[in-house]
């Protein structure tokens, strides 16, 4: 019992139960208890951006090969867009079977819209291919890290190190200084990661005390739905194109689940996104492919966040008795697929690409919104954890695909046969790249 509560999985197990009970018991305390988990989740942000440079600019180093490079990044978006259209076919499919809209008679007339007014003024954000690609290039050098977009970085970090990759030995020095800074930012990780159970405990406590411990089951099919959704195409979907790559996905899954428990607490991903890079790697899988993936499939690859969109979406129009015909279905898959890949760093994405999807189809009244606004909390919980999933297997995928993976590793760290506590991992240096 002692060795569970030392590692950091029970004491983020012990932090959930505490912050349970207290926003059962004492739910004014709790509520003031918010600021534990809004604080954790910013620790990890303000460290994100510069060791997602570091890290892609050190792989791509490493690799040598700009080919090769550019060879994982295709197959990666490609990977992306065939996984995604499932997640979004699957929503549709969910809608229309178990129609959890239906039998509403919302009139959209009767619905207040004041409170969607912080969201739509970012809709211009998500809305079209010539706005996505000016979105991809940050205004300065500095902006994008001040801003903490993580596909911008990304850019900057594929630029700056193909430049050091074609520089040759003499850009030595400055690879071998990167990977200290990345050593440095991992350890900074390792001591953030440690107050991770004080940040769970306060927004579970906080969450709570709100909604009260039985809120989930009062916020209907809609919510259930999408749990079993996103249960569904990780288990099936994902487990089976884990499978076909020869890994298991209850393995995957058994190994992340510090990391999954952080984001079921904190409702967000980019609280574990440099402990998910640095868990990948000891999994025996090369840093430029999870240097590339990774980052990139946080903006590319919302698997959860685009069954949730479709699904939504139908929802809508199903409450409010809008018919939707076969071509509305294309249009909502088709459009989908685009304002999927802005929803990451647009404050409030949910609601916002969820406008931006219901623009392109005027059918469907827009103030419908405003039904699926008080349970976005509840489903980012299952939108978190889905898309970090999704994404965890992807990069195991896509290095299987590249034989960019340590089978052998892979196995043992899956078995249980090598020490994956996550602030062991952080605690451990990484090497300089050796092909410069």
């Amino acid at each position: 019992m002692r060795r569970f509560f030392a590692s950091l999985f029970g004491q983020v197990v012990a932090a959930l139960v505490v912050g349970i009970a207290l926003g059962v018991l004492a739910p004014q305390f709790a509520v003031a208890l918010k600021p534990l988990g809004d604080v954790f989740i910013k620790l990890i942000k303000c460290v994100v951006a510069p060791l997602v440079f570091a890290v892609v600019v050190n792989g791509i180093v490493g690799a040598g090969d700009l080919k090769k490079v550019g060879r994982v990044g295709l197959k990666s978006l490609i990977y992306f867009e065939a996984v995604t259209t499932i997640a979004l076919a699957l929503g549709i499919v969910l809608a229309y079977v178990f129609e959890p809209g239906a039998g509403m008679n919302v009139d959209p007339a009767k619905l207040d819209g004041s409170a969607l007014s912080g969201y739509t003024s970012h809709v211009k954000e998500v809305t079209g291919v010539v706005d996505f690609l000016m979105r991809l290039v940050p205004t300065t050098v500095f902006d994008a890290f001040t801003k903490g977009d993580i596909l911008q970085v990304l850019i900057l970090a594929i630029l700056f190190g193909a430049g050091l990759s074609l520089l040759g030995p003499r850009g030595k020095p400055v690879a071998d200084g990167l990977a200290l800074i990345t050593d440095v930012l991992f350890k900074v990780i390792g001591l953030i990661v440690r107050l991770a159970p004080l940040g769970v405990l306060g927004a579970v406590a906080f969450t709570v005390a709100k909604y009260g411990v039985g809120s989930l089951k009062q916020l209907g099919l809609l919510v259930g739905l999408f749990y079993a959704g996103v249960a569904l195409f990780v288990f099936v979907v994902l487990g089976a194109i884990l499978r076909a790559a020869g890994f298991s996905i209850f393995k995957l899954l058994a190994y992340l689940r510090e990391e999954l428990l952080v984001v079921a607490g904190t409702a967000s991903s980019d609280s574990v996104l440099p402990q998910v890079m640095r868990k990948l790697e000891r999994l025996g899988i090369k840093d430029s492919t999870v240097g590339l993936v990774i980052p990139t499939g946080y903006s590319f690859n919302l698997d959860a966040f685009s069954l949730y969109l479709t699904l939504a979406t139908v929802f809508i129009a199903q409450a409010t008795n809008t018919p939707l015909a076969f071509s509305h279905l294309l249009v909502i898959l088709g459009i989908a697929l685009l304002t999927s890949k802005g929803a990451h760093g647009v404050p409030g994405s949910a609601i916002v690409v969820l406008a931006a999807t219901l623009s392109a189809v005027p059918d469907i009244p827009m103030i419908g919104l405003v039904l699926v606004l008080s349970i976005d909390w509840f489903v980012g919980i299952a939108r978190a954890l889905g898309n970090l999933i999704g994404n965890c297997v992807a990069t195991v995928v896509i290095a299987a695909w590249e034989g960019d993976i340590d089978r052998d590793q892979a196995k043992r760290v899956l078995n249980g046969e090598v020490a994956t506590d996550t602030a062991q991992i952080l605690d451990q240096p990484i090497a300089a790249p050796q092909s410069i």
